[in-house]
């Protein structure tokens, strides 16, 4: 059904294309899009008959830019996956410590990107140390709240059947309060990534190349609109292969979560 609706997509936007209907600047074929793909991953003349090549689109493959920001990602959101626990368990075993914390949080949660992306770049430059931070900032909320959710939903007469059988504070914490967070600690990673991934563009807004998001946003402006739509593309398909690697990972570590 779903590569039945997809012919159906293309098969649209071919015949919209087709006809004249929208500008080529506005709207491009799929063929132009595919040759902006093929192109972006490719060398080629800078000119008709001339020996000079050029490779890629600004001086980076395709991959390269997707390798970038996926290598982004990767420092901002696995910081957030090593802090966001610790402080998600912090907060849902201390409630003072919830309290005074939680309205920040949510605050911090609620905050578009784009609103502190510009405060970023004043404290600590354009260069990847603020893309870092503004991609932590996106994956942390989502961590802390999923692991003190987890955390408060654990039932205390499992805790307190642990102990009774002479169970330790470190055998409660791995055998009982771990395997009862893990889902949703998992479902909290998988909900920053996804987060984070659709930041990426406002991470490579300034100075962003190489990078798929600072790609994209680059062949936009030089109206480049064949290109902006493959590197869309590829930043769609990665984002749904990141969910699907999660929820894989996600079915070896807790097998038994959902079943009766």
């Amino acid at each position: 059904m779903a590569a039945a609706v997809f012919v159906v997509l293309v098969g649209a936007w071919w015949l919209v294309t087709a006809l004249g209907v929208v500008p080529p600047a506005y709207l491009p074929s799929p063929g132009a899009v595919i040759d902006a793909f093929v192109q972006a991953n490719t060398c080629r003349p800078i000119s008709e008959g001339s020996s000079r090549v050029v490779c890629g689109e600004f001086d980076y493959y395709m991959w390269q830019h997707l390798l970038a920001s996926l290598g982004r990602i990767g420092i901002g959101v696995g910081a957030a996956i090593v802090l966001g626990p610790i402080a998600g368990f912090l907060m849902g075993t201390i409630g003072w410590l919830r309290d005074a914390l939680d309205p920040y949080l949510n605050f911090l949660r609620a905050l578009p990107p784009l609103g502190y992306v510009g405060l970023l770049i004043v404290w600590f430059g354009i260069g990847d140390v603020s893309k870092y931070w503004l991609l932590f900032l996106a994956a942390f909320p989502p961590l802390v709240i999923a692991t003190m959710n987890g955390v408060r939903g654990v039932k205390q007469d499992h805790i307190r059947a642990a102990r009774s059988m002479g169970a330790s504070r470190t055998q409660v914490a791995t055998r009982v309060l771990l395997p009862s967070v893990l889902p949703e600690l998992l479902s909290g990673i998988r909900i920053a990534t996804g987060f984070a991934w659709t930041t990426v563009v406002a991470a490579e807004l300034n100075n962003g190349i190489p990078g798929i998001g600072g790609l994209a946003y680059q062949a936009g402006t030089q109206i480049q609109t064949a290109l902006t739509i493959a590197s869309i593309i590829v930043i769609g398909i990665v984002a749904v292969a990141l969910d699907s690697l999660i929820k894989f990972i996600s079915r070896i570590l807790t097998p038994w979560h959902g079943r009766a």
